[in-house]
């Protein structure tokens, strides 16, 4: 959002600041000047309060941020936001619903988004849908071609946090019965969190267990050799509001297996970029996983479908091409 905000600014439309809460330091080509709050919810609520003073509009990533739109002051100033899924969903904090409701433009990120935040809530149908995408506009390289020193792998990237329901326990629940089918395959995890060790710990005990690898915490070019050694990602989980990871290895020519108990059928296409799968239904998940591992060819062809729909949908200037007449909406409102 910043980046399509910073190629606006530099066609003259508009003059930005910003400010971050969480960012440690400004990314060098941001394109315009951006005041770092470090981590301090009273700085950047005085940062922003101040920005009132000599700003007429607000732009905010996420109703926890819009929060501060709360302040005296503040209220008179349109402002943007975005529905990003769990936090307005079920036990949302009240303050992250009510900045929602104040949002002079409020933008969704799904469909299910939308609706799953009007029906716990209510009034909120009038929502706009904007689909994220990647940062990148180009897809990945070629991924490489199996070997003995890569055996079919199956990926998951996401945080491991208490609330459980991405599907790493699924997924190590299944992976006996995917290893007695396909032998040697192995359960990749990605990710850190409050769940670490008690995933480990649950890994440690499967008869599969030597074939489920824990990375942690990896950097941005270690996780791009590991979408080349893959194949297949799964994340079949039941709380995604959009699932950024999806379109991450869509852009590697991954298929994807994710469920449907989410915003997943939006960006996945059962059936031919990957499946969706009914996690009520226990087989589904292991017997998708031993299709795709044991058809490389099928896995193949649904990971290039992939990589086309994120062509098409996903990659950043098809973002820039729906989030722009919407910013020049807001802006001219």
């Amino acid at each position: 959002m910043a980046k399509v905000i910073a190629e606006d600014c530099r066609a003259g439309h508009m003059p930005v600041r910003g400010l971050t809460l969480g960012d440690s330091e400004v990314p060098c080509d941001i394109g315009f000047p951006v005041s770092l709050a470090r981590n301090s919810k009273i700085l950047f609520s005085l940062m922003a309060f101040k920005a009132s003073f000599s700003r007429s509009r607000f732009i905010y990533d996420g109703c926890h941020l819009a929060q501060v739109h709360a302040l005296p002051g503040m209220r008179r100033k349109p402002f943007l936001t975005f529905l990003h899924g769990i936090e307005v969903w079920e036990r949302a904090k009240p303050g992250y619903v009510k900045s929602a409701r104040r949002a002079k433009m409020l933008l969704a990120n799904s469909d299910y988004t939308r609706a799953r935040t009007d029906q716990l809530h209510g009034g909120f149908s009038g929502a706009r849908v904007c689909w994220l995408a990647t940062e990148e506009d180009d897809p990945a390289p070629p991924r490489q071609e199996l070997t003995v020193r890569n055996p079919p792998t199956v990926l998951i990237v996401g945080r491991l946090e208490t609330e459980r329901y991405k599907g790493h326990r699924e997924l190590i629940a299944c992976w006996p019965r995917v290893t007695a089918a396909v032998p040697g395959a192995v359960l990749r995890i990605v990710g850190t969190g409050i769940d670490y060790e008690p995933l480990r710990t649950l890994a440690a005990q499967s008869p599969a267990g030597e074939h489920i690898l824990f990375d942690g915490f990896v950097s941005d070019a270690a996780l791009n050799a590991l979408y080349a050694q893959t194949s297949v990602f799964a994340m079949p989980s039941r709380g995604e509001g959009f699932g950024l990871v999806y379109i991450e290895a869509m852009r590697h020519g991954l298929p994807v297996i994710a469920s449907i108990h989410d915003a997943a059928p939006e960006v996945v296409l059962d059936g031919e970029t990957g499946y969706n799968v009914n996690l009520d239904r226990p087989d589904e998940l292991p017997e998708r996983v031993i299709q795709l591992l044991k058809s490389p060819d099928q896995a193949k062809e649904m990971g290039l479908k992939g990589q086309r729909r994120w062509a098409e949908h996903f990659r950043y200037s098809a973002f820039r091409d729906r989030f722009l007449p919407l910013l020049h909406e807001f802006l001219e409102s």
